[in-house]
């Protein structure tokens, strides 16, 4: 059952700003995570600000350089659908068209998707865990097998939940932030918090800030990129695993590039061991080998999540054979 709310429906980003910045308010854009949350009382709410009236959050377009604008509340569906995106950026196309069942792509957004709240079972019931105020993180001796081997921290050891993020770091995106200070650009790589930093957070938003766009600079010609997602049932899951690729080529040589997991950690992570041993080489099978086996370099798997590692391993020899491939 739903806790009662005041539902404002601004007509500016500046009325959403102010009436964000008071009292427990929450931004509404699709709702798709949203709503489960206030069911499940994950946090206090006494305001739910929709974002729905502001047009000028929609939208997928080219910048004057050639990279690209997309609103915040552009629908999952249809950047997954966008022949520019297909064409240009063709990792995010695959990993919007890779979220949740086709009706929460047509109702979810990017933005949405991007600041969505963790998917720790933990977190979503009744336990106080260390990220609702309490003192425990009862994955450690739980049930940890969909929990993350990177980045916990001893801390905290949700996954980040978004299969956009890790395609958006992978290009180098930026977040445009607008609140009460005024507006700012943050890139993605650094939008997302660790546990170690502040175990209550998922991102720097601050109080009455949104995501009104993001941008990706125009891709370096011979920019391949992709994304890959492993998951238990192939209608709608979460990653258990996932990896996010835009490399850059010289004929068959790999000029520069980043590596971005899902289901690995609670930011969307990069394997920058990974980056460093493809960088500046043709994807030769030991070259890809050698790539495979430094993907879980430093992992601390949790007792029942083991698995991933074989996981991970095995996608990025399977990633970068496709991408050698196509060089």
């Amino acid at each position: 059952m739903l806790p009662s709310f005041d539902y404002i429906r601004p007509k500016s980003v500046q009325a959403a700003i102010t009436h964000l910045a008071t009292g427990s308010a929450q931004a509404h854009a699709g709702g798709t995570d949203l709503m489960g949350c206030l069911r499940e009382r994950i946090f206090p709410v006494g305001k739910v600000v929709s974002l729905s009236g502001l047009p000028e959050l929609r939208g997928v377009s080219e910048t004057a350089d050639g990279g690209l604008r997309i609103g915040a509340l552009t629908a999952l569906s249809a950047l997954s659908e966008h022949p520019i995106v297909i064409k240009r950026f063709g990792g995010l196309a695959q990993a919007a068209g890779e979220v949740g069942s086709p009706q929460l792509r047509n109702q979810g957004t990017l933005g949405g998707n991007i600041c969505q709240k963790p998917r720790c079972w933990y977190y979503r019931t009744d336990f106080t865990c260390l990220r609702k105020g309490g003192g425990t993180c009862f994955a450690v001796d739980g049930e940890n097998q969909f929990h993350c081997i990177f980045g916990g921290g001893g801390t905290c050891f949700i996954v980040h939940p978004s299969d956009t993020a890790p395609a958006l770091v992978a290009l180098n995106a930026t977040a445009r932030l607008a609140g009460p200070r005024g507006s700012r650009d943050v890139p993605l790589e650094k939008f997302f918090v660790l546990p170690e930093v502040d175990v209550q957070r998922e991102t720097v938003l601050a109080r009455g800030e949104i995501v009104t766009e993001i941008r990706i600079p125009p891709p370096v010609s011979g920019t391949r990129s992709s994304y890959r997602k492993v998951r238990a049932r192939r209608s709608w899951d979460f990653a258990l695993a996932g990896v996010a690729m835009a490399l850059r080529f010289d004929r068959k040589r790999v000029i520069d590039g980043r590596v971005v997991l899902s289901g690995a950690a609670p930011i969307p992570w990069r394997s920058k061991e990974v980056e460093q041993i493809v960088r500046g080489k043709e994807l030769t099978v030991d070259v890809i080998a050698a790539a495979a086996k430094a993907v879980t370099s430093g992992a601390e798997p949790l007792e029942k999540n083991g698995y991933k590692l074989a996981l991970f391993q095995g996608m990025i020899e399977e990633e970068l054979t496709l991408m050698a491939a196509s060089a």
